[in-house]
């Protein structure tokens, strides 16, 4: 049905915003800032049924009259990071399978990285340096020990942690950062520099032109 979220002058924006905004953020905290985008925004399905109720959490029930879906289904984009490096970006509601694949991979020098936060407690790399003959991804499970800032505090090595836990942590920077008269990361200015690049995608879709955001 056509919920809040499917008409823009309510939600804003669609699966740019919904799912765009988290690859965005977590993009800037692995790799900087981004100075330029070029987008495609697309609305597959352009009319739903017009919202007859709500049937509890977030499920809904439609009615007769179809009205009209004003925001995206899916979002293409690449950036160009201050780095030099360059990056794509993949966001839809329309991935069948994909029930959180919050997923990236990084390509350097020395070797590549990939998450998916459907694994949240692992990571695969490669380094280019191993031999020849065991050179590929390998598997890491992360949280042993003192290498992981947070598992101090959960479980003995081995034992994963869950999404609830990262509520948890952010919770307890926050009440550090107070105690300290620091903020912790992510800031406000951090919430207004990934909208601002939101805007940029949105813009660029549009002029079909690469788009610098507006800090």
């Amino acid at each position: 049905p056509l919920v809040w979220r499917l008409q823009k002058d309510q939600g804003g924006a669609g699966t740019l915003g919904d799912l765009g905004a988290h690859i965005i953020d977590l993009a800037r905290m692995l790799l900087g800032e981004i100075t330029d985008v070029s987008g495609m925004l697309t609305t597959f399905i352009k009319q739903r049924p017009v919202l007859a109720g709500t049937t509890g959490g977030l499920g809904a029930a439609g009615g007769q009259e179809m009205g009209d879906v004003t925001v995206d289904d899916a979002a293409l984009f690449m950036t160009q990071f201050a780095s030099g490096a360059i990056g794509t970006f993949e966001a839809t509601r329309f991935a069948k399978g994909r029930a959180n694949y919050n997923a990236f991979e990084i390509n350097g020098s020395k070797g590549s990285i990939t998450f998916n936060l459907e694994r949240m407690n692992e990571l695969n790399v490669l380094f280019d340096d191993d031999a020849s003959d065991v050179k590929g991804f390998r598997n890491i499970l992360v949280g042993d020990g003192a290498a992981h800032p947070y598992m101090g505090a959960w479980w003995p090595g081995g034992h994963i942690i869950g999404w609830e836990h990262t509520f948890t942590h952010g919770v307890y920077d926050l009440m550090n950062g107070i105690a300290a008269g620091e903020s912790p990361a992510a800031t406000f200015e951090d919430g207004v520099r990934c909208q601002a690049i939101l805007d940029a995608v949105e813009r660029s879709s549009g002029s079909r032109q690469w788009v610098a955001p507006d800090y």
